[in-house]
């Protein structure tokens, strides 16, 4: 027997009765993350943004007009040097950036919200959580679907003991064929040198997800994967290094021309991910900075490395198993789940769920999210109830309101550089009980 109950959308997390005050915040990194936690930090109306460092002229107008009351430079060490007075620093610089900048802010005792990946190497994420211990700040790691209402709804389930003891877990991220084309072949993570390893740039959310719902600790790790499909050998007979002059674009399922042309008139899609390539809401700005930048390269043609698909093998304490797939090669859409238990299983769409009770054979599917996976459309929600988390935790200066601690948030990492040693080296990866 199967039925369907469309329940509202968990409640936002507990607010807290703290004092009548307003919040000053600094941004370091004014681009598209940091750009969105500091509006919406602001309309909540509990949070001032004070200063603002980037040095991109274009992001400092954005923040400029955004936040006018805000101090602008362009290095954050300029707000390093002269300190102002706020209560947290957001850090969303490009991933090999976080480091130096997350430690010089909490030795001067601002607490840090800090966009994933914590840093590109193991040595400076410790860096980051030895700094944030010596100092007694708070950080909080913007694993941000932690916080989405989907994720409160199959947690509720799962601690509730309604599918018995948790034995295995699959998982699926899959990044999307355009998105693939945009953000991990053409765009600022294409490369491991200039970011980081795949998993991390892009999975990390996904990795401490599992772990978060698993609420047991990793102890051992396999991994395979590897760049298949954007490589030169793969280049269509005829094509072109920009898909504006290509004869082979309008078959190309990556058509940079088709992908950002086609954002034009949809709010969402203008923002992200036309946001990233051009200011321009016109076709002839859109196909110019095509033209000119980055953005309208061949897939074929580029100087990524990154993987575009992995698979990563997980055995948690007491023996709990989990399989997680990365995989470009997918619509864009929402992760998907399937949670098996000793009595009953879940399989989930990152909006709603199907609940199997193994005692009656009855099905239950639940609605417990929202549209919308990617950046552009806030993460499901979490993007706001991450930062509603975090002025809590700053308003209280109580940290249980941060779902993730920084050793949790650190180990989460470590898993991540396991897989890749198990990947490259194809040896199982044991982690430290």
């Amino acid at each position: 027997m199967s039925h369907v109950l469309t329940h509202p959308v968990p409640a936002p997390l507990a607010a807290s009765s703290a004092p009548d005050r307003t919040l000053r915040l600094i941004v370091v990194g004014a681009g598209g993350r940091g750009s969105t936690y500091a509006s919406y930090a602001a309309s909540t109306g509990r949070a001032q943004i004070v200063a603002v460092a980037d040095p991109d002229p274009r992001r400092a107008a954005e923040a400029r007009r955004n936040h006018p009351e805000a101090a602008l430079v362009d290095d954050w060490r300029q707000l390093a040097d002269a300190p102002p007075p706020a209560d947290a620093v957001i850090i969303s610089t490009q991933d090999s950036h976080h480091v130096e900048p997350a430690v010089h802010f909490a030795e001067l005792g601002y607490h840090i919200l800090l966009e994933k990946p914590m840093a590109t190497t193991e040595e400076d994420t410790r860096r980051i959580t030895d700094a944030v211990r010596r100092s007694g700040v708070m950080l909080a790691v913007c694993h941000v679907l932690r916080y989405t209402p989907y994720t409160s709804g199959v947690k509720a389930i799962v601690d509730s003991g309604r599918l018995g003891d948790i034995v295995s877990v699959e998982h699926l991220e899959p990044v999307g064929w355009w998105h693939q084309a945009h953000s991990y072949v053409r765009g600022n993570w294409r490369r491991e040198d200039e970011s980081s390893p795949m998993l991390l740039a892009k999975s990390s959310h996904d990795l401490d997800w599992i772990s978060f719902i698993v609420g047991k600790p990793v102890r051992k790790v396999s991994s395979f994967g590897g760049l298949t499909h954007f490589r030169p050998e793969n280049r269509p007979a005829g094509a072109t290094d920009n898909c504006l002059d290509c004869p082979v674009e309008p078959t190309c399922p990556y058509s940079a021309k088709r992908l950002y042309l086609g954002c034009l008139g949809n709010p969402v899609r203008e923002r992200w991910p036309l946001g990233a390539v051009t200011d321009a809401r016109t076709p002839e700005g859109v196909e110019q900075a095509l033209r000119d930048g980055p953005y309208g390269r061949c897939v074929y043609a580029c100087d990524n490395d990154v993987v575009d698909h992995q698979v990563v093998s997980l055995e948690y304490e007491d023996g709990v198993t989990a399989s997680f797939t990365m995989t470009a090669f997918t619509p864009f859409t929402h992760r998907k789940t399937r949670i098996f238990g000793t009595r009953g299983s879940l399989d989930g769409d990152g909006v709603q769920v199907t609940v199997t009770d193994f005692v009656t054979g009855s099905e239950e599917t639940l609605v417990l999210g929202v549209d919308g996976p990617d950046a552009g459309s806030g993460h499901g929600g979490g993007d706001e109830r991450l930062l509603d988390a975090f002025l809590d935790a700053l308003a209280t200066d109580d940290p249980s309101h941060i779902l993730s601690d920084p050793a949790t948030s650190l180990e989460s990492h470590l898993v991540a550089w396991a897989a890749e040693r198990s990947r490259r080296t194809g040896t199982v990866q044991t982690l430290d009980g």
